[in-house]
């Protein structure tokens, strides 16, 4: 009796009708997946590839599941999933989308309360997942620029800019600290170099005025404080014009 208890009780769906055909598990499938439930969704498309392999439902099933993944915090299924489906059917008409989750489930998680409480800054951390998920969509947009995900893929991307460019300030910040200037200088120089366009150039530039006076090149300081002045001005400009549109 018990183990009929836990049995009834388990994550999995309901239903076992082993007559079940491919529209109607797909059918439910998708229903658990619209009402949030990704666990007993994911149950019903594996058991939708395992019965059906060669059904049309079983490619959107292949698609969905890579969703059910991300959505249930299951990162490493969803990209094994997707990378399984872009190989298996690089020709096929949503493969684009396949390589869109790719760029969200690294995307940076929204700073929870915790993280905001204790003033946890994300950009402080090693960037890995943010530089994988920049890779993933800058594939998209490259190969798929007509896709309807590139447009938002875009957007990321520039939020993805500023998040690994403020990790360069932060370690260049660091090595100053430590009396580190030529590595500072590098950092700094990577930020100009990779991410123009981007707040921290203003904060690049001021560390390298820093570190030139540090190691003594005053002439470097002052070329620099120039550079800094007329971008300054710049981004100035750009932030009236932008408030004046809107």
């Amino acid at each position: 009796m018990m183990a009929a208890m836990l049995t009834g009780c388990g994550g999995g769906p309901k239903e076992v009708d082993p007559d079940l055909g491919a529209a109607k598990l797909y059918e439910k499938a998708r229903q658990s997946m619209a009402t949030g439930n990704y666990g007993n969704a994911i149950a019903r498309y594996e058991r939708l590839e395992g019965r059906f392999p060669f059904s049309n439902y079983t490619k959107q099933a292949q698609l969905d599941i890579i969703f059910c993944y991300y959505q249930n915090n299951e990162p490493d299924a969803a990209i094994d999933a997707a990378d399984q489906f872009i190989l298996e059917n690089p020709t096929h008409p949503r493969v684009d989308y396949a390589n869109y989750i790719k760029g969200m489930i690294f995307f940076p998680k929204k700073r929870n309360k915790l993280s905001k409480l204790f003033k946890v800054d994300p950009t402080e951390r090693p960037p890995y997942e943010a530089r994988t998920s920049f890779n993933n969509f800058h594939y998209l947009v490259t190969n798929f620029p007509d896709s309807p995900y590139s447009a938002n893929a875009r957007q990321r991307m520039i939020y993805l800019q500023n998040f690994l460019a403020k990790y360069e300030i932060h370690v260049a910040r660091y090595y100053m600290d430590r009396g580190a200037y030529v590595a500072a200088l590098r950092r700094a120089e990577k930020v100009l170099i990779q991410f123009q366009g981007t707040p921290s150039v203003e904060n690049a530039l001021a560390v390298m005025i820093d570190a030139y006076q540090k190691l003594n090149f005053p002439d470097m300081a002052r070329q620099t404080e120039e550079v800094l002045r007329l971008n300054s001005g710049k981004l100035a400009n750009a932030r009236l014009s932008t408030a004046s549109a809107d």
